[in-house]
C-alpha cells in the first residue's frame, strides 16, 4: 500500500495539539539548557521538515565523500531506525551486516560512502564511540534536524516547495513549522526549481542556499519492467523511472522502512513475471532491506536496485564554505 503523503484535512483538528506538543519540546532547548550535549568533534546536521523523501541520505553520502577527499575524517551519526537490535549500546555498522542489525539508511551510507557509520538511540553515544577511533574528525549527523539533543556546529536543511504551503502532522507532512528553517546555516534545494531561492529569502531566511542536482541512474531496458519500493513516496520513484523511459508493466509501493517477507516477495515476483517484466527494479535502501531474502526470486527475474545521486552546485566552493565555517575540536 502507498504510504499517504497528500493533505488529509480532516485531521486538521488535531493540528492545534501537534503544535503545543512542539512548543513544550521547544521549552527545553532553550539557550543554556542542559538537555543539549556536545560533542569534542564538529557535527554537520542533514535534516529536512517533512517526513521523509527529500534525499537526506544521497546527499549525506555526497557530503561523506567530498569532505574525504579533502583529507578529513568523516563519521556518520544516525539513529539506526527500523533496526531489531535497537539497544542503548551504540554499534559500527557492519558493511556485511543486516538491515535488521543496523536500520537500512546506516548500512546504505556506510557501503555507498565508504565511512564509519555508527548507530545509537542517543546519538551523542554513538559520536563518543567514534571519538575513541582517532584524535579528530567531523561527524556528519544524518536526519538530525530534529534531534536537538546533539548540539551542532552547521544545520543543513532540504527544504522544498511542497514545504512553503504544508500542514503540519498529522494533516500534512511538516515534522515543525516553516519558521523552524531559521535554525538552518544552509538551505538546500532542487536546482530544477529556480525560483525557489528567491521565494526563500522573501521569506526572511537568511541562509546559505546549495542548489542540488537530483538524478536517478537507471539503465536502458528492453521490453516491461517492474518496480517496487517501501520509502517515504514511493510515487517519486515510480515516476523517475518512468521519465528516464522505463516501462513499468506493474509497481507496488509499501510503507516506509518496509520489512519484507518471504511470501510477499514471492508474490510480487509472481505478479512480476505474469506482468511480461523480465527484470524488478528496487531503491537502493530496498535492497539492503531485503538482504539475502532476494538470492529466494527466481533466476528468470533479475533485480536491480537503481541509484539516486545527488550532486551539489559549485560542490568546490560548497564544501570550502562548510570547512570554514565549521570550528576545531574542543
Amino acid at each position: 500500500m502507498n504510504r499517504p503523503t497528500a493533505p488529509r484535512p480532516l485531521l486538521l483538528p488535531l493540528v492545534p495539539l501537534y503544535r503545543l506538543g512542539l512548543a513544550l519540546r521547544e521549552r527545553k532547548f532553550r539557550p543554556g539548557s542542559t538537555v543539549v550535549r556536545r560533542l569534542r568533534w564538529p557535527v554537520i546536521s542533514i535534516g529536512n521538515l517533512s517526513t521523509g523523501g527529500s534525499g537526506k541520505t544521497p546527499l549525506t553520502i555526497a557530503l561523506a565523500k567530498a569532505l574525504t577527499a579533502r583529507g578529513l575524517h568523516i563519521d556518520v551519526l544516525s539513529r539506526g531506525y527500523g533496526r531489531r537490535r535497537s539497544t542503548a549500546t551504540p554499534l559500527l555498522v557492519e558493511r556485511d551486516g543486516t538491515a535488521g542489525d543496523f536500520g537500512d539508511e546506516p548500512l546504505e551510507i556506510a557501503r555507498a560512502a565508504g565511512v564509519p557509520v555508527y548507530v545509537a538511540a542517543e546519538r551523542y553515544q554513538a559520536g563518543l564511540l567514534a571519538e575513541r577511533t582517532a584524535s579528530s574528525g567531523f561527524h556528519l549527523l544524518d536526519d538530525g534536524f530534529q534531534h536537538r539533543q546533539l548540539a551542532r556546529d552547521i544545520n543543513i536543511l532540504l527544504l522544498s516547495r511542497a514545504d512553503l504551503t504544508d500542514h503540519l502532522l498529522p494533516a500534512g507532512n511538516l515534522r515543525e513549522a516553516l519558521h523552524a528553517a531559521e535554525r538552518a546555516n544552509v538551505i538546500a534545494i532542487l536546482a530544477d526549481d529556480p525560483e525557489l531561492e528567491s521565494e526563500i529569502k522573501s521569506r526572511g531566511l537568511r541562509a546559505e542556499i546549495w542548489r542540488l542536482d537530483r538524478k536517478m541512474d537507471v539503465p536502458h531496458f528492453d521490453g516491461p519492467v517492474a518496480a517496487f519500493c517501501g520509502i517515504a513516496r514511493p510515487e517519486q520513484f515510480f515516476a523517475g523511472l518512468e521519465r528516464a523511459g522505463a516501462q513499468l508493466a506493474a509497481r507496488w509501493g509499501f510503507a516506509d522502512h518496509h520489512r519484507y517477507t518471504a511470501a510477499e516477495l514471492a508474490r510480487i515476483a509472481t505478479s512480476a513475471q505474469r506482468a511480461g517484466a523480465q527484470t524488478l527494479l528496487t531503491t537502493e535502501k530496498d535492497r539492503v532491506r531485503l538482504g539475502a531474502l532476494a538470492d529466494s526470486l527466481p533466476s528468470t527475474l533479475r533485480l536491480q536496485a537503481v541509484p539516486l545521486r545527488i550532486g551539489i552546485e559549485n560542490e568546490q566552493a560548497a564544501i570550502d564554505w562548510l570547512v570554514d565555517h565549521v570550528h576545531g575540536p574542543r
